[in-house]
C-alpha cells in the first residue's frame, strides 16, 4: 500500500481549491461539495471540513481565490492596455471569460440562489481592490474616481449578466453572441482616451 504525500495547510486548500474550480468549470456550482471535492483530491472528508468548516465555508473561499485570480488577470491586461501593448477588447475578454467560462457567474448566481450571499463578499472586495489598484491617481479625485467605479460595475454587470443570459438573449434579439462584448469594449474604449487626454 503506497503511502500519500503530506501536504502543508496551504497546499492542502490550494489543491482543494483547485479541485473546486475544476468540478465548478465541468458540472456547474451545485457540483461544488466537500465530499465531491475530498473524492477528487483523495482525501477525507474530514481534512476538508478541517481546512473550510463546511460546504459553506469552501464554497466562500472558492470565490475568494476565483476573484483574486480574475483580478490579478485583468489588473495586467488593463496596465497593459494602458501602455499602448493590449487592447480594450483584451480587457473586456478576460472579464467576460471570468465570469462564462471559469464560473464566476454560476457561482454568483448558485450563491445568491443558495443564501449563501456573504460568499460574494471576497468577490466585492477583490473587485473594490481591483479598482483602486488600478487608478490610484483618479482615487485621489472625485470624479476620477466616480469614473473608474462607473466603469467597472458596469463592465462587471455586463460580463456577469452575459454569462447568465447573453447567448439566448442575443439570439432572441438577433444579435452576434459577442454584441455585449463588443458594447463593452466601446465603453472601454471611450474610458481610457479620456484617462490619456487627462
Amino acid at each position: 500500500m503506497a503511502s500519500r504525500k503530506r501536504l502543508t495547510p496551504e497546499e492542502s486548500r490550494s489543491t482543494a481549491l483547485a479541485a473546486a474550480r475544476a468540478l465548478l468549470i465541468e458540472t456547474g456550482p451545485q457540483a461544488v461539495t466537500l465530499k465531491a471535492v475530498s473524492a477528487r483530491i483523495g482525501r477525507t472528508h474530514a481534512n476538508l471540513l478541517h481546512h473550510f468548516g463546511s460546504a459553506s465555508g469552501l464554497q466562500k473561499a472558492l470565490a475568494e481565490h476565483l476573484a483574486k485570480t480574475v483580478c490579478e488577470t485583468i489588473i495586467d491586461a488593463v496596465r497593459a492596455s494602458r501602455a499602448g501593448l493590449g487592447s480594450a477588447r483584451e480587457v473586456v475578454d478576460l472579464a467576460f471569460d471570468a465570469f462564462d467560462r471559469e464560473g464566476a457567474g454560476a457561482l454568483t448566481s448558485w450563491m445568491l440562489l443558495t443564501g449563501n450571499e456573504d460568499a460574494l463578499d471576497p468577490i466585492i472586495s477583490t473587485i473594490h481592490e481591483l479598482v483602486d489598484e488600478l487608478a490610484p491617481a483618479e482615487a485621489d479625485h472625485a470624479a476620477g474616481a466616480q469614473t473608474i467605479h462607473n466603469d467597472t460595475l458596469t463592465l462587471v454587470l455586463m460580463a456577469l449578466g452575459d454569462a447568465l443570459i447573453g447567448g439566448a438573449l442575443a439570439k432572441s434579439l438577433g444579435l452576434p453572441r459577442d454584441a455585449a462584448r463588443g458594447r463593452a469594449t466601446m465603453m472601454l474604449e471611450a474610458s481610457l482616451a479620456d484617462h490619456q487626454q487627462a
